[in-house]
């Protein structure tokens, strides 16, 4: 059970650092000079990559475990992050949207088969809304920590706060032993 703590924490984390940004990301889209047409494109690119390589990655988190790549997740996320803010145009914000997909599968498909590996299945549900319970909390932070940020210092700056705490939980991930 530690280390279904130590998931819970890690992954809090993580979308902590990625909550400080997303909801903010259209603004940031339009600073660049993109229109909503092609945000709606950014945001698909992101969502067809990510549905594009699920069931690659559930296939090879059977094989190779779960943390690698939620490791993978958090550290790459870390480093596009640091791009966002020298992207000049759309396209350049296209090709890492797609890769932010990529990674965003990483992170979904290991999170759900990892916290169902922790689970003996009898109280599998109760296992899963507590750990949903502490996201939701991280993410709803995450938020109005983001907008504060913004509001002190620049848009740019969630996305380099934001790397800084990706690249933490890469760090905090490591702890956990998988079952």
């Amino acid at each position: 059970m530690k280390d279904f703590k130590w998931l819970t924490i890690t992954q809090s984390i993580v979308l902590f650092g990625s909550g400080i940004v997303f909801p903010f990301y259209i603004i940031f889209i339009k600073q660049i000079g993109a229109n909503f047409t092609q945000f709606g494109i950014a945001y698909a690119l992101f969502a067809l990559s990510s549905a594009l390589v699920h069931k690659i990655i559930g296939d090879f988190s059977d094989k190779f475990g779960r943390k690698i790549f939620l490791v993978i997740n958090s550290w790459g996320m870390a480093i596009l992050f640091l791009l966002f803010p020298i992207a000049t145009n759309i396209y350049q914000v296209y090709a890492l949207q797609v890769i932010l997909g990529i990674f965003g599968a990483m992170q979904k498909t290991s999170e759900k088969a990892i916290v169902a590996d922790f689970s003996d299945g009898k109280e599998r549900g109760k296992l899963i809304g507590r750990y949903h319970t502490w996201i939701a909390i991280f993410s709803a932070l995450a938020v109005i920590v983001g907008g504060y940020i913004i509001d002190m210092l620049t848009i740019e700056v969630i996305f380099y706060v934001g790397s800084v705490i990706l690249f933490i939980s890469g760090l905090l991930i490591l702890r956990i032993k998988e079952k």
